[in-house]
């Protein structure tokens, strides 16, 4: 299969990018190569491979959520520059 330069310039417009002609000519080529790595990849005998989502073994690295105290609230707020009702004080970000 052959990707000509009016399909990658095509789906340079769709993608918003603005190629050069090089950048159409070698992406066509790149493109043009890829197609052929995944046709020689479907001439394989797959029949005996089951369908999966994912090729390696899925496991949580997670923590256990635990729930402990957590830290004086006016401890914390003795660091704060300003605060205003047990909460952080900051310059607004919207007017």
């Amino acid at each position: 299969m052959t990707i000509t330069r009016a399909e990658v310039q095509h789906v340079a417009r769709l993608a918003r990018l603005g190629l050069s002609t090089e950048e159409m000519d070698r992406l066509a080529s790149e493109l043009d190569h890829i197609l052929d790595a995944m046709q020689a990849l479907r001439q394989l005998d797959t029949s005996a491979i089951p369908p999966t989502a994912q090729v390696i073994p899925l496991r949580n690295v997670m923590r256990d959520d635990v729930s402990r105290r957590s830290w004086p609230v006016d401890e914390i707020l003795a660091n704060a520059p300003a605060t205003h009702d047990g909460q952080f004080l900051v310059p607004p970000v919207l007017d």
